[in-house]
């Protein structure tokens, strides 16, 4: 093998790569309080044992499945009347996009019961939605902005992936951006409604 050559992955990289995988999936779909750590051992067809060996307990394993990188455009460099559609675009790119992750499943699913996700979801919007939307008015009212913002897509998230309401399901990418972007761009840079 060459220094160039990426080194092949041991049985416990891929043994711990199951799991996280089975984890992802039990998690986005019962979120934290509905998945165990012997429905993920069953899932990965591994002794239950085994997860604690490489996770340590349910909250790590937890914290490692529900990573989020939401990767938010800066808001600041682009025209400043695209911000609304930019957003909801990057909505749907986190949530049906080819890259999408079960991340903000788990903890949208999860945070509704349990504080660790409740915590982990509150960090996201404080460490990455906050700061973008900072950026593009008074960051004085930054939160507050932010905060409506994470209102509108969350809302719609919980309608359109969890809940699966038949006519938000519908909805084409077309007409979320053409309903909810005018509202987020409202939100983003504090325009009073007309």
């Amino acid at each position: 093998m060459t220094e160039n050559q990426p080194k092949k992955p041991g049985k416990s990289d891929r043994t711990r790569a199951k799991i996280l995988e089975a984890a992802k999936l039990l998690f986005a779909e019962h979120g934290y309080e509905g998945a165990s750590i012997r429905d993920v051992a069953a899932h990965a067809s591994i002794d239950p044992a085994m997860v604690i060996r490489y996770f340590r307990s349910k909250d790590e394993l937890f914290a490692r499945a529900a990573v989020v990188d939401l990767q938010l455009p800066a808001l600041r460099v682009i025209d400043r009347n695209a911000i609304g559609e930019t957003l909801i675009r990057r909505f749907l790119e986190v949530w049906e996009g080819p890259a999408s992750g079960p991340g903000m499943a788990i903890l949208l699913r999860s945070a509704t019961s349990n504080e660790f996700a409740a915590e982990k979801l509150r960090d996201v919007f404080g460490n990455q939605v906050r700061p973008v939307i900072a950026a593009v008015a008074d960051p004085a009212d930054a939160g507050r902005r932010a905060g409506l913002v994470s209102s509108q897509l969350l809302g719609l998230a919980m309608c359109r992936y969890l809940l699966r309401l038949p006519p938000v399901v519908a909805l084409s990418h077309d007409e979320i951006i053409q309903n909810v972007g005018p509202t987020l761009q409202r939100y983003a840079v504090g325009e009073d409604a007309p």
